[in-house]
């Protein structure tokens, strides 16, 4: 039976501001097919991301696959978290190798749990906006969600640059 049941996050997807912008950057661009999670040994659709944030990647389907071969140096990883600002943060394509090469699934995936991390962070401290459905707070304090409640499903490409991580909780129903 797997064990990640909570519902997903529910995010707008991510859309450039100006209709020139939504030209440039998504409708005249091709965006690649989303990139997914897959675990084995229960095999599932997710990894949690505290497993990915400290490299407990063994169950990983397809761990060592290049991801974004061809790119540029970053991607912007965008979150739209319910009663929270647009968020967004620079990822890097390549790892630190000599050449530089393409990251690795484990390695994106260590990668959105840092930049997941970094947005609880930066916003725990922040009341949620008006008519905002108080169990999506996130913060360190017992009702809130931590990264530890939060599983990487896939990442979807949303504009030219741009990567929109599907989340969902580890359990039922948010704290």
């Amino acid at each position: 039976m797997a064990r990640h049941v909570g519902p997903f996050v529910p995010q707008q997807m991510y859309r450039p501001h100006t209709n020139s912008d939504r030209r440039r950057y998504v409708e005249e661009v091709d965006l690649e097919a989303p990139l997914y999670f897959w675990m084995e040994n229960p095999t599932e659709c997710g990894i949690p991301l505290i497993d990915a944030l400290h490299s407990r990647v063994k169950h990983l389907r397809g761990r060592e696959e290049l991801v974004f071969e061809g790119r540029g140096p970053s991607i912007s990883v965008r979150l739209q978290w319910p009663g929270y600002r647009q968020w967004s943060r620079q990822i890097p394509t390549k790892d630190f190798r000599s050449p530089p090469g393409p990251i690795t699934m484990s390695k994106l995936a260590k990668n959105v749990a840092k930049c997941v991390q970094r947005f609880i962070e930066s916003n725990r401290n922040h009341p949620l906006e008006d008519d905002t459905d108080a169990r999506w707070k996130v913060g360190t304090r017992q009702n809130e969600i931590k990264l530890e409640d939060l599983i990487l499903v896939s990442m979807h490409h949303v504009s030219m640059g741009s990567w929109q991580p599907h989340l969902r909780l580890a359990r039922s129903s948010p704290p």
